[in-house]
């Protein structure tokens, strides 16, 4: 058997080697040796129930025998790589499949390596497309670590010097704060759409190449749109003749529900990114779009390693499993499970700001009782408490003060259960402490921090 690394002794070669702004959750880093299902286990030995799924991108959990089965008979072929140089049967069947269910017509597939990739293809074929490099994003929003994913990202805290080949201009996403704190959702819909009217008219020149949404703001808290608010974007941009492209990296597949994020909406985008889950953890993105933004490119382009055997055998057996098993309805019932339980068991914590989210991806958001300055620390707290009693939740938002909720699709109704009381409890002892602290030292508790920031730092909450 393997001999396992003393975890310090794996952190401190980590650090060696590893640049400073890659962020490790836990105060004593977690390193995953083996998993199966939706559990996995770590070096030392203990076993975890995982709702982080790699940041949503194990979609079938762990070990699933169907997956496995389908990258051993293409390592068995001996081809693991040829390039998009050379005809990929799998690739162009997957490609077929993945057009069939866009709902677009006559759409047209390219695949990448990841969703920073994806988006990167996006905005390239849109501005040429448009033969306009102004890009219009979401406030909140996030799409990779690239320089043009970085542009359009709306989240403050991994946006670096904010140099970019592109201009790019905020519009609203779903988060209802100040001014239109307690719209509903008619008045929301309303108020942001006049918003982006009004962003179109003043801060974008005569062409505007596209529009980048996430149907729910994934990194910046699990926020979805308001009903209604991604179609009324789409009835103004259609009137600017300005391309839709709908950012389904985190909420494709199934994860809110239904296939694709957009069909809670009543929308066609032009063009999606999609990558994580379908290769249920191996490398796997791409685009899909309308034919004529599609060819849009007038020289040639590849990928040296978008679509590739082995992850196209991935993403056959994975998406197979999607459909046989009816996977996005059974998020759509076991997230409402979850949901309707935090709501109900955290309603009288005063720490908790809001719980939302759709499907198996969701947020706590927690914040500071009787207002809405947000506590990194108290998500952090919760997250430790989370991982001390077997469950594996992750931290995310513009401040940092966000526990992330993403279990793989298989996850069970009674493994759903086991989960919101470990939440609960976590939560309601993580108050009861912050009580004890305050009361015996006099100090307030908590700051603010994106989770890329130094533990604990100070920053603003303050985003674009």
């Amino acid at each position: 058997m393997e001999a396992r690394e003393n975890p310090s002794s794996l952190l401190q070669r980590h650090q060696g080697v590893t640049p400073p702004w890659v962020p490790l959750f836990y105060d004593s880093p977690l390193s995953i040796h083996h998993g199966d299902g939706c559990l996995v286990t770590d070096d030392e030995g203990k076993a975890y129930l995982d709702f982080y799924s790699g940041i949503s991108t194990n979609l079938l959990g762990y070990n699933l025998p169907e997956v496995r089965e389908a990258l051993i008979g293409q390592l068995n072929t001996g081809v693991v790589h040829t390039s998009t140089f050379y005809l990929i049967r799998a690739q162009v069947q997957m490609a077929e499949r993945v057009a069939r269910l866009s709902g677009m017509d006559d759409p047209m597939v390219f695949f990448t390596c990841s969703g920073t990739e994806a988006v990167e293809t996006a905005l390239l074929l849109t501005t040429e497309y448009r033969d306009s490099s102004q890009v219009i994003s979401l406030r909140r929003s996030y799409h990779g670590r690239s320089f043009g994913a970085l542009a359009v990202t709306g989240i403050r805290c991994w946006q670096g010097r904010g140099l970019s080949p592109l201009r790019v201009a905020f519009a609203p996403g779903g988060r209802r704060r100040g001014d239109r704190a307690g719209m509903d959702d008619a008045a929301y819909v309303r108020s942001t759409a006049e918003e982006l009217e009004e962003l179109i008219a003043s801060s974008t020149p005569a062409t505007t190449a596209a529009m980048l949404v996430e149907p729910v703001q994934g990194m910046g808290g699990a926020i979805p749109l308001a009903p209604g608010q991604l179609h009324a974007y789409q009835e103004i941009l259609r009137r600017h003749d300005i391309p839709l492209i709908v950012d389904e990296i985190q909420t494709g597949w199934g994860r809110t529900g239904k296939y694709w994020g957009f069909q809670s909406h009543n929308v066609t985008p032009d063009m999606l990114v999609f990558a994580k889950g379908v290769g249920n953890g191996l490398t796997m993105g791409g685009v899909v779009g309308r034919r004529e933004i599609m060819s849009a490119l007038n020289v040639s382009s590849i990928s040296s390693f978008g679509g590739n055997p082995l992850s196209m055998a991935a993403a056959t057996a994975t998406l197979d499993y999607i459909e046989e098993h009816s996977l996005p309805s059974h998020a759509e019932r076991t997230g409402a499970l979850l949901l309707e339980g935090l709501r109900r068991d955290l309603a009288d914590v005063s720490w908790v700001y809001e719980v939302r989210g759709m499907g198996l991806l969701q947020a706590i958001e927690f914040a500071h009782p009787g207002s809405a300055d947000p506590s990194s620390r108290m998500a952090s707290a919760v997250q430790e408490r989370c991982r001390r009693a077997g469950l594996l939740v992750g931290v995310g938002g513009a401040a940092g003060n966000c526990l992330r909720i993403m279990p793989p699709l298989i996850v069970s109704e009674e493994q759903a259960r086991q989960g919101l009381d470990v939440i609960t409890a976590a939560i309601r002892q993580s108050a009861a402490d912050i009580a004890s602290s305050v009361s015996n030292r006099g100090s307030s508790w908590g700051t603010t921090a994106c989770m890329t920031a130094a533990p604990h730092s100070e920053v603003s909450d303050d985003t674009r």
